[in-house]
Formats: structure tokens, sequence, C-alpha cells
């Protein structure tokens, strides 16, 4: 049986070292396909707890570290890349100082996601220091890239290049400490419609591709009314999140427009589902245009281009699965209360791992969703000390039957809607 005690206590004794962690990638600027430093960095630190049966670089860029050589392969998944910064102006500090306060680490990527970094980083550290070695399993933890670019690309890569597929994959996006069983998936779709263009003077020589496109942007705002509802995981939505044309001029009628779309999907929607939709309110709008599911061909930190469509299905497992089970079991015996049981709002690397290769996925980690993408990107450091303990205990309830919790820690809190 797991010393509860024993694991909390570790934690919080590597809180320091995991705050000194911390703010050091925060100052390496690490957005999207630029993870290289960022990767050198937690190699570094992985090596110097020397907790890590194997350590490695795979061809994309992603960072694997392996602790154990059990049958059963438990892995914990982070993205370390971010977004840009934005606005200096709007920044109370500098994003890559990582402020530290007596309670939160402040800066790029404290929230998302860089804090859950050196919780796993730590996790295997006291995984050795307490013996909690099993020979029932293993554990990856895999330090991703291009997440925010394109959510899942690295897992695409990691199951379809390099073989691996665990039994079951912690996510460790924000999810303030609670546990997550799904989210929405999303795909991206680009409209493209064709005019004539003439000169500005004469437009009615013309045939203007922006007014053509404004009678569709007018029926896509209406689509977002009429989408499938989910009550759990939220209902689908679509937005138009960029528009440009084609014109020889500002003193020209354009030629051609373009939209892209940002598709959420819920339950019930697919690829084919979501294409159709858009091409009726086209119809709808009186018009004819060209609909495609983009794709993605950025080169990745290592120069790699790993192709793929931006189409990332929905997933999401119920509350009485077996890795949700052990996630309830593995907060409640550590922290002594139930988990909040939920769902993520935006989107994670779980597209691919339990949407596109049904791998079990249950989400863990550190800092609220809503400083994602914000000037207010933060981690409180208590989170970073709880989701060491869970990483490190997480294996042993995932392998156990249960039987070893009190029924009166099975309890949960759900969220009302």
């Amino acid at each position: 049986m797991l010393d509860h005690a024993a694991i909390n206590a570790r934690a919080k004794h590597y809180e320091k070292p995991m705050v000194k962690f911390l703010r050091e990638l925060i100052a390496i600027p690490s957005e999207s396909a630029e993870e290289g430093k960022v990767i050198a960095r937690i190699k570094k630190e992985l090596v110097a707890t020397k907790a890590y049966d194997s350590i490695r670089v795979d061809g994309m860029g992603n960072l694997h570290a392996r602790v154990g050589k059990g049958k059963k392969l438990i892995a914990i998944d982070a993205h370390v890349d971010t977004v840009g910064v934005g606005k200096r102006s709007e920044w109370k500090h500098d994003p890559y100082k990582g402020k530290l306060t007596k309670t939160h680490v402040w800066g790029r990527g404290a929230g998302d996601q860089e804090g859950a970094v050196p919780a796993m980083v730590y996790a295997g550290k006291i995984i050795k220091d307490l013996g909690l070695k099993s020979s029932d399993w293993s554990l990856l933890l895999t330090f991703t890239t291009m997440e925010e670019d394109c959510d899942g690309l690295c897992w695409q890569y990691i199951v379809k290049e390099e073989g691996i597929k665990p039994d079951v994959v912690v996510v460790t996006d924000s999810t303030n400490c609670n546990i997550l069983r799904g989210h929405r998936g999303r795909m991206e779709i680009g409209v493209w419609t064709e005019g004539r263009s003439c000169h500005g003077s004469m437009p009615e020589k013309g045939d203007n591709a922006i007014y053509r496109m404004a009678r569709i942007v007018s029926q896509v705002e209406k689509l977002n009314t009429r989408l499938k509802k989910n009550k759990f995981l939220g209902n689908g939505t679509i937005t138009v999140s960029y528009i440009d044309c084609e014109t020889p001029s500002m003193c020209a009628v354009p030629g051609g427009a373009f939209i892209h779309l940002d598709r959420r999907l819920t339950v019930g929607d697919t690829k084919a589902s979501a294409v159709k939709e858009v091409k009726e309110a086209i119809a709808k709008a009186g018009e004819k245009a060209k609909v495609k599911v983009l794709r993605y061909a950025r080169p990745s930190h290592t120069g790699l281009v790993y192709e793929t469509e931006k189409y990332f299905p929905t997933w999401c497992f119920d509350e009485d699965a077996k890795q949700v089970q052990a996630a309830i079991r593995t907060h409640n015996a550590l922290f002594d209360k139930p988990p909040v049981v939920d769902r993520w709002t935006f989107s994670t690397n779980g597209v691919s791992i339990a949407g596109m290769y049904k791998i079990p996925c249950v989400g863990f980690g550190p800092a609220p969703e809503d400083v994602a993408h914000t000037v207010n990107d933060s981690v409180p450091i208590e989170h970073l000390v709880k989701c060491a303990a869970f990483y490190a205990a997480f294996p042993g309830h995932y392998c156990s039957n249960g039987n070893d919790v009190p029924a009166k820690l099975k309890r949960v809190r759900r969220v009302k809607r």
C-alpha cells in the first residue's frame, strides 16, 4: 500500500527546486516550433535527478523520460510550447522573468502549461526516493512540442512513428487540480470565394468577392446558433477567426476572398457533418464557394515536417472508466477530499491520444484554464506540490484494484450545469 503521507512530504520537500526550475523555464521563450532550448533545459533537470532509466529526444523534438520496465505503460504528458506574449504594454511584469510571489509564479507559460513540467520531473524523483517502482508498471514522461500550433500532432508522431501506445495517459494541461475526462474536438476549415476584379472607381464593372464572402459570413454566424448541443462537453461552435482578400491594389475591387473557420466539435459532430453544415450555410447565402479542411505543415524545432489535416476529434470517457476512477482514488487518498470531476473548455493533446487512437486519458494539472493565453498567465505554487504527489502516486493506483482506498474516499464533486 502506498504511503501517501510520505509522498506528500517528499513533494513538499521539492517545492523550492520546482519553483526555481519553473522560473528558469519561463525565462526561455518557447513558442511552437521553437522549443529546442526549453527541451534542453528540461533534459538537464531530468539527468540531474538521477531518477530516470532512459532520457531521449525523438525526431520531432519531443522529450521522453522513462522510469521502470513494468508491463503496463503509464504516460504523463505536458506540452512545453507557449503562445506569444502579445502586447508587452498589457503585462504588469516581464512575461519572461517568472515573477515570484508568496503564492504564485507568473509569466508566459506558467499556467499553460510549463507549470506541470517541474511536477512531472520531480514525481520521478519522489518515486526513486521512496522506492515506489513496481514490476507492474513503467512510467513514461513526454514533454511534447507544437501543441499550441497543432494540438495532438506530437502524439500522432509518437504513436505512428515511435510505435508507442501507452495503456493510459495523464494529460497535464490546466485543470486547476481537478480531474477532467474529456473535451470537445476541433477543426479548421477554409472558405474561398471568387469574384472579378476591376478599378475601384467603377465597381459595377466587377464582382466583389468580399461582398460574396460577407453574405456567407452572415450565414456562418447564424449556423453557430443551430449546432449540436451537449450538456457535459459543451455545444458545438463555429466562428470566423480570420479574413483576407486578393486584390491588385487598394483602388480595386477584390477578385478573391478567404475566411478561416474555427469549428469546435461536440458529441455527434464529425468531419463530414461539419463540412456539410458549412456548405449548406453557403447555399443559404445564395453563393458558391470552395470549402476545404486545412492542413498543417510547419517544420518542428528539429526541422521535421510532419504534415496533418487540421481535424481533431472529440473525446470523452465515462466517470466509471478505469483511469478516471484511478485518478479519483489518487486524489482522495493524497488530499483526503473528493475532487471535482469535469471537462476542459479548450483542446489538448487528448484529441490525438484519445480522439484518434482511443488510448484512455484523464486530465490532472496545475493552474486554471482561464489564465491560459492571457497576461495573467500564472500557477499557484501549491499546485506544483499537489501535482508532483499525484503523478508519483497515480501509477500505483492505476495498477491496483481499488481496494486499498476506503469507500468513504471514493467520493467526487460534480459541476452542475
